[in-house]
């Protein structure tokens, strides 16, 4: 479930606190481009809603009532897997964006960022590709322990790689979609997409984030300050 370049990304937003999704939506509403067609105050009606509209990504704060956003981003992964899923965290909520990492989600924003953020988020996710803020990229490195003494070792996983699957791996790290990566290395899309899967089953990961993540440990791509 992609958006044409004529049709605006189609996104539901779901936090428990009114005036955060106020926020969040007035933010949205700066670019013609987005389009919030459904909120929700819990993730019960926020499954419900992605079924309802079938949006093209949900935006999901992790702490909600009834179903947190963690267990509403599985729910629709399981039931509505052309909806990408991207988690609203704030400071102090660590353990809960490690756990949304395993379990695949696209994107991790900060509710507190750079307005600019959220919407090269979105059109990211939208894309294909996957987003993190480059805070949150920066705590999900740091949870691992010493980066310096783990850069050798995301390294050494990197080693199988050839040039070609390095450079796309840099560029996932970026954020850029597959459609991105193709005009950057003048391929074609679905050369990306092989390149990927290769990537994907040599680095043992299960979705671009995780992808992502190792691009910054072995330096491929540096969080941005």
């Amino acid at each position: 479930m992609t958006s044409s370049p004529s049709e605006p990304v189609r996104v539901l937003l779901a936090d428990d606190e009114a005036m955060i999704r106020a926020g969040v939506r007035a933010i949205l509403a700066t670019d013609p481009a987005i389009e919030v067609v459904a909120e929700a105050g819990d993730g019960r009606t926020a499954v419900e809603l992605v079924r309802a509209h079938r949006p093209r990504l949900a935006l999901l704060d992790i702490r909600m009532p009834k179903l947190d956003g963690l267990a509403a981003a599985a729910e629709i992964r399981r039931s509505v897997p052309q909806t990408a899923t991207v988690m609203l965290t704030t400071f102090g909520e660590d353990d809960h964006v490690a756990r949304a990492l395993g379990h695949g989600a696209s994107g991790f924003l900060l509710k507190s960022g750079d307005p600019r953020e959220l919407i090269a988020g979105v059109h990211a996710v939208a894309g294909g590709g996957a987003y993190l803020s480059p805070t949150v990229a920066r705590r999900v490195i740091e949870l691992g322990g010493d980066r310096v003494a783990r850069r050798p070792l995301a390294q050494d996983r990197l080693a199988g790689l050839t040039t070609r699957e390095r450079e796309v791996l840099a560029l996932v790290g970026a954020g850029l979609s597959n459609a991105e990566i193709a005009r950057r290395l003048y391929l074609v899309e679905g050369t990306v997409k092989t390149y990927l899967t290769s990537i994907f089953t040599r680095l043992e990961v299960r979705n671009r984030v995780q992808a992502a993540i190792l691009a910054y440990e072995a330096g491929l791509v540096e969080p941005v300050e």
